[in-house]
């Protein structure tokens, strides 16, 4: 890479800056490098000793002194207790959830929330009752700030509250109480940003003042109040306490011949670290647990790698400016790895800008003689394919670009015949007969 690509001398690696600088190191001292992070990062090396400040011990403050309203999850929202990296209890509701979608997930992965959906309705959950699929919810817009500058903490703030405050009173529609549905986060970059500017809203009356105006002319306080959450729930969360039900009550395919790496998020576990799920029964409690959990129950192989703790190589901003940094990084020390040295049947991944990245990408690896082709998809997809989910009506598989035919096939799936049902049901669809996971009339206020 040249810093003189756009013929100056002083531009930085393009589209960085000045600030940032090649490190000029030799295939040694890189190596020595990377080995250095290994060895800091492949374990959970962070000194727990120190209890850190929980900010939900500010929040009931807060709530006491009439300044928020926290929504509470209740005994109604049938929680399961899990533990954190600082061994807090984390209380993860089961039911009556309301779904905040990712934007990347429904252009790129669209499999990712049906297989959602397919699991609730396979449980026997009643729509706009266990569970709303809101299509009264904006970005989270975390997006434009991490990757392009595009707003600031205010605004995320604003959009936070916003967004949680529809979720506090989505239930009234629909002949329930205000907190009747509790928000589940889709994705992973929404989940990490609601957990930063949560913290931020607590810890600064400033921010709290500011945003109480915002949220005042939009209507979305409730008694002159900001709405905050009890908790910020990620959905593999939710997939993490009902693996052992989905394994025991849907699995009708045997998978202990897969053999399965994970890709956790950086903004499920790298961000706000201190809320991320562990689990010792999980890999030795020395990876978050969400994820590999489900795999597990299932009778996968989960199989740990190397650089299992490096960035998708996604990044937010280079893959604007630098994305053919994105898509060497994906292949190297993602893709490859995998390939090499765990002979991966699959990777699965817990946020659609993961997944994106290394599904979309490998394509290019092909130019440059890097055909280390893995299937790439949400741990919830492959749960749902081994509970005898359509690959293509409800996973979705057609939409990806990593090759999904030989996994599929290995897991005792025709892909061929499953191609031949999804082109018949097309033809139905062009006759207008569609099938819905979920009532359309639901989200006009409608009844199921």
């Amino acid at each position: 890479m040249s810093n003189t690509a756009n013929g100056s001398e002083n531009q930085g690696i393009a589209g960085h800056g000045s600030f940032f600088q090649q490190t000029n190191l030799s295939g040694a001292e890189a190596a020595k490098a990377t080995e250095w992070v290994r060895k800091h990062v492949d374990k959970r090396t962070i000194d727990l000793g120190e209890r850190m400040d929980d900010i939900r011990d500010h929040m009931w403050e807060l709530e006491k002194d009439g300044q928020i309203i926290v929504h509470r999850i209740t005994d109604d929202h049938k929680p399961v207790d899990v533990q954190t990296l600082f061994g807090w209890n984390k209380r993860v509701p089961t039911t009556q959830l309301w779904h905040h979608k990712s934007c990347g997930q429904c252009g790129n992965i669209p499999g990712y929330p049906t297989s959602i959906l397919w699991f609730m309705n396979n449980f026997g959950y009643v729509p706009g009752k266990d569970y709303l699929d809101e299509t009264d919810q904006t970005s989270c817009t975390a997006w434009n700030y991490h990757g392009s500058g595009i707003g600031n903490v205010e605004s995320l703030a604003a959009v936070f509250m916003r967004n949680f405050h529809q979720a506090y009173i989505s239930g009234k529609q629909h002949g329930f109480e205000a907190g009747h549905f509790y928000p589940l986060v889709h994705c992973g970059t929404s989940f990490g940003n609601y957990k930063e500017i949560r913290k931020y809203l607590v810890e600064s009356a400033e921010l709290r003042e500011r945003v109480t105006k915002i949220l005042g002319k939009l209507g979305r306080l409730v008694d002159g109040k900001l709405v905050i959450p009890e908790e910020i729930i990620h959905y593999s969360e939710w997939v993490h306490v009902v693996r052992n039900r989905i394994a025991s009550e849907l699995q009708t395919v045997d998978v202990s011949n897969i053999r399965v790496t994970m890709h956790a998020a950086c903004h499920y576990y790298k961000m706000v670290h201190e809320d991320a799920i562990y689990d010792p029964e999980i890999l030795g409690g020395n990876r978050t647990a969400v994820g590999s959990s489900m795999a597990l129950a299932l009778g996968a192989q989960v199989i740990d790698y190397s650089t299992w703790y490096d960035c998708c190589g996604f990044g937010f901003r280079h893959i604007i400016s630098e994305r053919e940094f994105t898509r060497s990084f994906t292949m190297d020390r993602k893709i490859r790895v995998v390939r090499e040295e765990a002979n991966a049947d699959v990777m699965l991944g817990i946020d659609t800008g993961c997944i994106t990245t290394m599904d979309k990408n490998q394509w290019i690896g092909k130019a440059h003689d890097n055909d280390f082709a893995v299937p790439i998809m949400a741990d919830v997809q492959f749960a749902a394919l081994a509970c005898g989910a359509d690959p293509f009506k409800i996973v979705q598989l057609q939409w990806h670009a990593s090759p999904c035919e030989e996994l599929v096939e290995k897991m005792g799936i025709s892909w061929t015949e499953a191609k031949k049902t999804f082109e018949a049901y097309l033809k139905e669809v062009e006759a207008g007969n569609i099938e819905y996971l979920y009532n359309p009339e639901l989200a006009l206020g409608g009844r199921q």
